[in-house]
This record gives structure tokens, C-alpha cells and sequence, in this order.
């Protein structure tokens, strides 16, 4: 009988021993961190310059975690091929949309004119008072030298407010070292109207370009300059206008009484 005993005793704590072993085991397997596959996005396999054309060669997958996904970046290699770069981009980094030229619209300059925008290259002698500092990216204003009515005194008036630049002779992108440009020829991004306004502009006269800070939004609403001005005297094209207009003679008036009523004439 105890015999019995011992043998139920062993084969119970055998069961509850195989018990808790697949319990833990199990409870091993649940605790074990789950393993999320990183998303694979479209790169370059080396460092691209603005204006490159994207070939398959230059494209591989990188890993990204899947935690911070990228918005506007591509997952597939044939979405990318043949798009033309609009910025710099280097050896890994993830390609956005927002980097690339639109389908169709060419390549280099080209690329980076928003729909509905033009570009337009207007020369000077020397950009005046910015000399070397003129880089794409910043805001200018364009000003026009020229003779009224064929006056001999030049007048200086402000065509374009706060435009962008495109190009800064053939530099499409600031200097990576900041080292500045002499230039001549500056390229600005205008909208249609604009781009007639600063053709007529270079054809009266000739242009400045007045750099401005990136921040300022305000039209400054500024008034034509001539040389009579730049000693505090009144406009000389105003003095012009009155020396030119002719003085009216005063009229004759004779006066009829014919009785008690009294008649006036004027004659000119």
C-alpha cells in the first residue's frame, strides 16, 4: 500500500513538474521583444550634385526604421529612375519627392521653376552695392536707371520688389564654403507679368540689383528719385512739368448797366 502511495506521489509531481515547464515556456515566448523589419527606402549609392539625372545604376534600398517612416520618400527603385535632382543629396541618404524635379520638366534650371513661374536673366554692371554676395536662394529688389520724355536728367525708380534668385551668373547653388561670386548676370524666378515688366525694364535703361533681407515681406512703395532730389530739392521732372505748362491769360470783363441792371462779359 505505501508502496502505492509513494509511486501516485512520484507520478503527480512528474505531472505538475511538466506542467510548470510548459507554462514557463510558454510565458518565455510572450515576454520575447517583437521584432518589427525596418522599412527599405530608395538612396544613392554615392553623392549627387543639383541637376544630375537619376540613372539605376546610382540607386539602391537602404533599412529605416519602420517607427519613423519618411514622408515622401520612395520604397521602389523605378519610381525614381530618370527624375532629375533638385538639391544635393549624399551616399545613403533617403531620396524625397520634394527633392526631385517634376516628371517632364526637364533638368537643371529648368527643374526648379514652379509651375506657372518663369526665369529670367537680366544683366548688370556688377551688382550694385552687393557685389560678391549675390547667391541663389536670396531676395532682391530691381531697380531701372533711365531718361523720361527725353529729359536729359536720368531718373531711378524700383520695378520688382522682394524677387527670388535663381542663378547668380552659372551658380544654380550657394557656395557650400560661403565664398562669394563676382557676377553680372543674375537669373530671377517672376511670374509671367513680372518677367514683361523687367524686359521693358532692361530696355529703358540700365538695372540695379538691391539685395534685401529674406525675412522682408514689405513692399517699401517708394516714389521715382531724379538728380534734383538727391540734394533736397523738388523733383526736377515736377519742375519740367510747370515750367512747361503755358501761363492762361486772364480774361477781359466789361461790365453793361443798362438801368438798374447790371450784366458782366468775360472774353478770353
Amino acid at each position: 500500500m505505501a508502496r502505492r502511495i509513494v509511486i501516485a506521489l512520484v507520478v503527480a509531481l512528474g505531472i505538475t513538474l511538466s506542467v510548470l515547464y510548459v507554462a514557463w515556456r510558454k510565458m518565455s515566448t510572450n515576454n520575447k521583444p517583437l521584432v518589427v523589419p525596418p522599412i527599405e527606402y530608395v538612396s544613392t549609392t554615392h553623392p549627387m550634385n543639383p541637376g544630375e539625372t537619376l540613372q539605376a545604376q546610382d540607386l539602391t534600398l537602404v533599412n529605416w526604421p519602420r517607427s519613423n517612416p519618411l514622408n515622401g520618400a520612395f520604397v521602389h527603385v523605378q519610381d525614381v529612375v530618370g527624375r532629375s535632382l533638385l538639391y544635393p543629396v549624399t551616399q545613403g541618404q533617403p531620396i524625397l519627392d520634394q527633392q526631385l524635379a517634376a516628371l517632364g520638366s526637364g533638368i537643371g534650371l529648368t527643374g526648379k521653376i514652379p509651375q506657372g513661374m518663369r526665369a529670367i536673366a537680366l544683366r548688370s554692371d556688377q551688382v550694385v552695392g552687393v557685389d560678391g554676395f549675390m547667391m541663389p536662394g536670396t531676395r532682391v529688389d530691381v531697380l531701372v536707371t533711365y531718361h523720361q520724355d527725353g529729359s536729359s536728367q536720368p531718373i531711378t525708380a524700383t520695378v520688382l520688389e522682394n524677387v527670388e534668385v535663381l542663378a547668380a551668373g552659372h551658380q544654380t547653388q550657394p557656395d557650400p564654403t560661403g565664398k562669394p561670386a563676382d557676377v553680372d548676370v543674375v537669373t530671377l524666378l517672376l511670374s509671367p507679368q513680372d518677367a514683361e515688366k523687367a524686359v521693358l525694364a532692361a530696355a529703358q535703361g540700365n538695372i540695379h540689383f538691391v539685395l534685401r533681407n529674406g525675412r522682408d515681406d514689405l513692399n517699401a512703395k517708394t516714389m521715382p528719385m531724379d538728380v534734383g532730389e538727391l540734394s533736397g530739392g523738388p523733383p526736377h521732372h515736377a519742375m519740367a512739368r510747370r515750367a512747361a505748362a503755358p501761363l492762361k491769360p486772364k480774361p477781359w470783363v466789361v461790365e453793361t448797366w443798362m438801368g438798374t441792371q447790371r450784366t458782366t462779359d468775360s472774353f478770353h
